[in-house]
Parts: C-alpha cells; sequence; structure tokens
C-alpha cells in the first residue's frame, strides 16, 4: 500500500472500466490503497455486466453505467442491495463524465468514448486519456474544451505518456521531433503476401502486449501508430514533420523526443500498461507500481528498423490526414472502425482495411471543419456509410 495519498482520498472516474485499461485501473488503484485512498464516483462499461458490477461493488462506486440501453436491468438487479446509483445508455455515459470528480480515466474505445470525455473536459476535470479517438476525430474541439474547462490532460498510452515524461516544459521551443515506438506487432517481418491472407485470431495476437481485440488487430496493422501520431500532435502541438515513428520490437523504449542540441530523452520500462496508468493517476508524484524492474544486463540488445510504409500504408494516411487538417482525422477514423469490423467478421482481408481509408479518406476531401461535436459524429457516420458501401460494390 501506497503512503502518496497524505489527504483525503482522490476522486478517480472510471469510463470503459471493463475493457484493458480499465481493469489495469483498478488493479493500480488497489495496489495503491484501494478504498482508503481512492473513491470512484462513477464507473462505466458495456456488456460485461457482472465485471462491472463486481468492480462497482469493490470499489465503491457511486454511479455505475452501462452503455447498452438494454441491460439497464441486469445491471440493476447486479447491484441490487448495494446502494450504487444504476443507468444506461448514451445520456447515461454524459452524466457519468459529469460527475464530480478529481479524475477522468478515459478508456472508452472508439468514438463513443468522446461525448462523456467532452463532458467531463468541460467540467473541469483532469483527464487521463486512453481513447485515441478524441483527438483523432475531435482534436481541435478537444483543445478549446480543455482550455476552457481548466483542467490538466494527462496521456494514457505508453508512447505519449513517456513523451510526457520527458518532454522539459521549459524547453519546448528547442523540441525538433517526436518519435513514437512501434513494437511492429505479429507482423513486422511478413511480407505483402502474407500479410494478405492473415486471418483475425492471428492479428490479433501480439507479442509484447496484452491488449483488446481491435487494439490487437489496429496495433498488427499499424493503424493504431497512425492515430498515435494524430494524437502527439495535438497532444504536443507538434507538425506532421515532426512526427516520427521507428519499429522497436522490444517495447521497451517507450518513445524518445529529440531536441536541437542533438540530444534525445526516451523513458524505458517493461511493455506493462499499468506504468502509464500510474503515472497518470498519481501525477505529479510518482508512486510505486507493481511492474517488473528492467535488467539491463539481461535486455541483451535493443532493435531500431525504420518502417516500411508499402507494408503498413496507415502510416502515410496519417500524415495525410494531419496535412488535409479539417475532419480528415474522423474520417480517417469511421473508415478505419467499419473496415476493422469488416475485417474482425471475415467480409474482408487484412490489406483491404488500408484501401478502404484511403478510398474514404480522399471521397471526403472537401475542407470541412468541425465546430461542434456534432460535425464529428456527421463526419464519423458518413465515413461509415461510404465505406461500408465500398466494401458491399461487386468485386
Amino acid at each position: 500500500m501506497s503512503d502518496i495519498h497524505d489527504q483525503a482520498p482522490r476522486r478517480i472516474t472510471i469510463l470503459g472500466a471493463t475493457g484493458s485499461i480499465g481493469c489495469n485501473t483498478l488493479d493500480v488503484m488497489a495496489h495503491l490503497g484501494g478504498r482508503g485512498a481512492f473513491e470512484v464516483p462513477a464507473i462505466t462499461g458495456m456488456g460485461n455486466i457482472d465485471l462491472l458490477a463486481r468492480q462497482a461493488r469493490t470499489a465503491g462506486a457511486g454511479f455505475a453505467v452501462t452503455a447498452d440501453p438494454d441491460r439497464y436491468q441486469d445491471l440493476k438487479q447486479a447491484l441490487s442491495g448495494s446502494g450504487i446509483e444504476v443507468g444506461a445508455g448514451p445520456s447515461a455515459l454524459v452524466e457519468a463524465g459529469e460527475r464530480e470528480t478529481d479524475l477522468v480515466m478515459a478508456g472508452i474505445v472508439g468514438i463513443a468514448g468522446l461525448a462523456p470525455t467532452l463532458a467531463a473536459v468541460s467540467r473541469g476535470a483532469d483527464i487521463a486519456l486512453a481513447n485515441k479517438e478524441c483527438l483523432v476525430s475531435a482534436g481541435d474541439l478537444f483543445a478549446t474544451a480543455m482550455t476552457k474547462g481548466g483542467g490538466r490532460l494527462l496521456p494514457v498510452d505508453s508512447e505519449h505518456n513517456a513523451i510526457f515524461q520527458v518532454l522539459e516544459q521549459a524547453q519546448r521551443h528547442a523540441v525538433e521531433r517526436i518519435i513514437l515506438t512501434a513494437s511492429g506487432g505479429p507482423f513486422r517481418d511478413y511480407s505483402r503476401e502474407q500479410m494478405a491472407a492473415v486471418t483475425p485470431e492471428v492479428a490479433a495476437a501480439h507479442p509484447n502486449w496484452s491488449m483488446g481485440l481491435k487494439i490487437s488487430i489496429d496495433s498488427a496493422s499499424m493503424f493504431n501508430k497512425a492515430l498515435e501520431m494524430i494524437e502527439a500532435r495535438h497532444l504536443f502541438g507538434m507538425e506532421p514533420e515532426q512526427i516520427e515513428v521507428i519499429i522497436h520490437p522490444q517495447s521497451i523504449v517507450h518513445s524518445m523526443v529529440g531536441y536541437c542540441d542533438g540530444s534525445v530523452l526516451a523513458q524505458l520500462g517493461a511493455p506493462d500498461m499499468r506504468h502509464a496508468i500510474g503515472y497518470a493517476i498519481s501525477h505529479p508524484r510518482r508512486a510505486p507500481l507493481p511492474v517488473e524492474r528492467l535488467d539491463f544486463a539481461k535486455l541483451a540488445k535493443l532493435e531500431f528498423h525504420a518502417p516500411d510504409e508499402t507494408r503498413f500504408p496507415a502510416l502515410a494516411l496519417a500524415r495525410t490526414a494531419m496535412q488535409r487538417g479539417g475532419l480528415q482525422g474522423a474520417v480517417l477514423n469511421g473508415a478505419k472502425e467499419t473496415a476493422l469490423e469488416a475485417f474482425i467478421a471475415g467480409k474482408i482481408g487484412f490489406l483491404q482495411m488500408a484501401d478502404i481509408v484511403a478510398a474514404t479518406m480522399d471521397q471526403l476531401d472537401d475542407g470541412r471543419r468541425a465546430s461542434t461535436i456534432e460535425d464529428v459524429y456527421a463526419a464519423d457516420r458518413e465515413a461509415r456509410t461510404i465505406a461500408k458501401a465500398m466494401m458491399e460494390r461487386p468485386a
């Protein structure tokens, strides 16, 4: 048990508690004192009602929400007698984001996490951001809302968390480049011919990280890294040409910042999501975490390779989206999610995902910008409609 919380328990709302980020967040909170160190004003999940109810009871949550409006009675029954308030559906998710709290762990996957996270931002909460789509699809809106709300933004992706740790605030003017590391996933040594034949099960088997199905496949296609490139631009105020990607199979160096004097600062650690999560929920102090300590004598070697954008075209698509600006990030993400679902369902091949995203982005390259969240949702819907129509056309 840690003594970092010397005052009242810290209040942390967890959006997406039943996913990998949420489960690891609760694990870290338990290690750092559990209910003696933290209060949980609100907690949300999707369809795993049994797990969500157990988490809510263990954490002593004030409000538990399932994103599925049809599962309200199931959750209410599972929490019967607990005194925990229950909600269901999109409006309840937004209400969870609006609850008074010190920090919101934004771990809902996909654009479904945008509205509740923006609700928390507008209320002025600090945000531990693990949802890529908030910045990819609505980066300008999100940044404006953060400025108005006055909260802090603490990145939870291991790469952005690493940059956050080593980017010296007093030296931002001296930053030349940000270098995002990528494991390369399970197909880093595959040819395009081999990649064309892979199944969703093979694509989901990440060699270094334990993640959900969709995130694992995004990592295999490097769409995950493409989204991180766009995130980095919004998080750290970088130009597209200042954001680099390097393949690092060992996943020990989590990312780097290059300065104008030639220095490169890196953050290293074992590949464990609890490191970045613990840093975010304990910031600005460091807490003792139950993660593996690096033994440099046993590491043997650390490898770095330039990414092959012929085999992983998602990286070039991210640069295109950043250069075009406007709603291209929302279009990229909406088309990507649609193509990913089709790949998981066995309707398209692995390499076809990038082709569908590229064609959708070209078709919707009309210079539109987002003034409201509804503009983002409209671009997302249009991208999904166009991507789906492309996949339904006869070959």
